[in-house]
């Protein structure tokens, strides 16, 4: 099977079938995010991505449990391109116990709640979404194309259709300039969202990206180690989900944490106490990446 790379996926889907539906990302402007730049969005011909699916069935049929559709969002593909899809994938492999893929605040805005019913009903389990902040201020200056407010009604949507989420939070997107108030209120957002699953990363400068050039001119500094910390904590103390899965676990972090909200609430708050008093080794630089 051929990829048009570069090809992403989330962390947790490192066994599943990668289903690649769309190129790029149909957005393609957040200041921070080099993973599509140069690469044309586009909807792969139906009948490319069904071939795919039968030919990983004829291979794969008894082991694939799981399907990540990519690449950047494609939620925002039309219900009648979704549709043979899913049917193709609940036929092709008899154990599929989760099919995923990324989503947009925007393009779940643009659903109709029957869309989004029958999508779930045809097998569309988990949705993988980036606010990166609750900070309005903050989102309009990375170019994330949607409020606060809209994430929360995207968020409800989704739920009402039993699709699960996936947050994911970007410490050091508001810079030093708003790491407080960019904290805070993406712990607030994750809050009203109320994923089940939810995660942290740390904002990586990547050359060649807005933000980057920005850097460069003196309008944007990443916040300091200690700083990023009480980001993380600032982010737990705001934040209050019913019953979910919290990591800050990936590469990108100096302090690799996790726990079930809010069972481990506070033995979080108290390892990040721990890392900010200097009594825990954090993650080296050498060891870190995106």
């Amino acid at each position: 099977m051929r990829y048009d790379e570069p090809l992403f996926r989330p962390p947790s889907e490192a066994d599943s079938f990668i289903l690649q539906a769309t190129l790029g990302c149909s957005w393609n402007a957040c200041t921070y995010c080099a993973m599509y730049r140069g690469k044309q969005y586009q909807v792969r011909p139906q009948e490319a991505v069904l071939a795919d699916i039968a030919e990983a069935g004829a291979r794969y049929a008894e082991q694939v449990r799981h399907v990540f559709v990519a690449d950047g969002d494609p939620l925002g593909m039309a219900l009648d391109h979704w549709e043979p899809i899913l049917l193709a994938l609940a036929a092709a492999f008899p154990r599929l116990r989760r099919v995923s893929t990324y989503a947009t605040a925007r393009n779940l805005l643009e659903k109709s709640p029957e869309a989004l019913h029958r999508l779930r009903d045809l097998g569309l389990s988990l949705l993988y979404i980036g606010p990166e902040s609750g900070d309005d201020v903050t989102l309009r200056r990375i170019a994330k194309g949607a409020s606060a407010a809209d994430h929360i009604e995207a968020a409800r949507k989704a739920r009402e259709a039993g699709l699960e989420q996936s947050l994911i939070f970007l410490l050091g997107a508001g810079g030093r300039e708003r790491s407080e108030e960019h904290a805070r209120a993406s712990g607030r957002l994750a809050t009203a969202m109320d994923p089940k699953f939810l995660s942290t990363l740390t904002l990586t400068i990547v050359p060649g990206t807005p933000i980057a050039r920005l850097e460069g001119q003196g309008r944007y500094a990443l916040p300091e180690v200690p700083d990023l910390l009480m980001e993380l904590r600032w982010f737990m103390e705001e934040t209050h989900l019913s019953g979910g899965i919290f990591r800050s676990n990936h590469a990108s972090n100096y302090l690799p944490i996790g726990g079930r909200l809010p069972r481990d609430r506070e033995a979080i708050l108290a390892a990040i106490d721990e890392a900010l008093a200097g009594r825990v080794r954090l993650r080296p630089e050498w060891a870190r990446g995106l």
